[in-house]
């Protein structure tokens, strides 16, 4: 019985998944050439390619810059205030909103930036913040 496991065990985790495996792997390695990853330890490589999953977000408070805005605006406090208290899967969110990805790129969240801006509208209560992906600007009205 230990020799039938240990061959089914390896036919369905080896054998059966080897050529499309090889087909994956070639195909990697045509877009990204092993001799460049090499220098990555393999979680190195995965925040490479993945970024990073978690977050000091106190740490991402303190890379904004604001425009129209003054760190201690009530509009800014409050947000602040409010955000910290969003449970993990929200602030992931709120990142996809902002910059198109729920994951930090791998040089880091010390060096993520993003802005907060007030668009200067009239009326700031009828409409809905909204946020340019490409610069990471959150356009937040008072």
């Amino acid at each position: 019985r230990k020799e039938f496991v240990d061959l089914y065990v390896n036919y369905v985790l080896n054998e059966s998944i080897q050529k499309p495996f090889e087909d994956f792997m070639q195909g990697f390695l045509r877009g990204c050439p092993a001799r460049k990853w090499k220098m990555f330890l393999p979680v190195e490589l995965q925040i490479v390619l993945q970024g990073h999953t978690k977050f000091d977000w106190h740490v991402l408070e303190k890379n904004v810059t604001y425009s129209q805005y003054k760190k201690l605006d009530r509009t800014i406090r409050i947000f602040w205030t409010v955000f910290h208290k969003l449970p993990e899967e929200k602030k992931k969110m709120f990142l996809a909103f902002l910059s198109g990805s729920d994951r930090i790129p791998g040089y880091g969240l010390e060096y993520f930036e993003f802005c907060i801006a007030d668009p200067q509208k009239e009326n700031p209560d009828e409409l809905y913040p909204f946020a340019n992906t490409c610069s990471r600007i959150l356009f937040l009205h008072r």
